[in-house]
């Protein structure tokens, strides 16, 4: 049994193994059939030193063997083709591409033709849409109606450009996707306790959350510092999106935490594998 720090006694989110590989997976979507998910750990690839051991991130400065065959473990464990997988470029922005059929295995055997992409959304079975973290927060969305998902990283910036509604937003301009056909994910990602950030951070979330809001998301910290939440940030954003609060699931694992089971930009900087989070329609 792998031990790890958690937020809270939420049984929603839980560690699997499978093969060696560990993976983090919410129950609610594990009971979706038609869907494969999960958030990988640092457990169960061949990547080594700063990297160890499951490096998801092609882009760092790991050997591409080791992170082709971290990929094939983790499909293996979750349930996807790592060949068709469809790989963000994130760069801290709210823009989301549509994948389609022409797109699959971009970021893995294909080279990608776009950049500037933080969200990916799909009807398509067999694509599997991963992203990438290491703090930043994952945020998963499932249309249940319209059998399309979407799947967005959203760090600070993203999460105070409401990342979560410029995902709905393009699910329903691609798929007619309303609000209250979804159920939602914020995954694995620093908590509250641990997000430590400058004024003029505090000074972003401000101009774009109430009074009210602020004094749920921030507290104040030694000088001029202060924590914020970005899980129950984004949980605003998405309830004001109109998901109902009870589709909405939300993490209790931090990243910072857990830095023997997470990769954690806060503890490792630069030199570190990237964690992925994958959502895919199941052909």
């Amino acid at each position: 049994m792998i031990s790890y720090k958690t937020k809270d006694d939420c049984r929603e989110l839980v560690l699997r193994n499978k093969n060696g590989v560990s993976f983090f997976q919410y129950e609610t979507y594990s009971k979706m059939d038609w869907i494969a998910h999960g958030f990988s750990t640092r457990l169960g690839g061949v990547s080594s030193g700063c990297f160890a051991t499951m490096n998801l991130g092609f882009f760092k400065n790991d050997s591409r063997a080791n992170v082709e065959e971290n990929y094939r473990r983790f499909g293996g464990a979750v349930g996807f083709d790592w060949t068709r997988a469809v790989l963000s470029w994130q760069t801290h922005t709210t823009n989301v591409r549509r994948v389609t059929a022409a797109d699959a295995g971009k970021g893995t055997v294909r080279d990608r033709d776009y950049c500037d992409v933080d969200g990916l959304i799909t009807n398509v079975p067999g694509l599997a849409l991963v992203t990438f973290y290491a703090d930043c927060v994952p945020l998963y969305f499932v249309d249940t109606r319209n059998k399309a998902i979407g799947l967005s990283h959203s760090g600070w910036r993203g999460t105070v450009n409401r990342m979560g509604l410029a995902t709905l937003k393009a699910m329903n301009e691609a798929y007619g996707t309303q609000p209250e056909d979804v159920t939602a994910a914020i995954g694995p990602s620093i908590c509250g306790d641990c997000f430590e950030v400058g004024p003029e951070v505090v000074a972003e979330f401000a101009k774009e959350f109430t009074g009210e809001q602020m004094e749920k998301i921030c507290r104040a910290g030694e000088g001029d510092r202060s924590y914020l939440d970005l899980w129950q940030t984004n949980r605003f954003v998405l309830e004001e999106a109109g998901i109902a609060p009870d589709k909405i699931l939300i993490t209790n694992v931090c990243t910072r935490c857990n830095p023997e089971l997470l990769y954690s930009h806060r503890i490792m900087g630069t030199e570190r594998g990237n964690l992925a989070a994958v959502l895919a329609i199941r052909e």
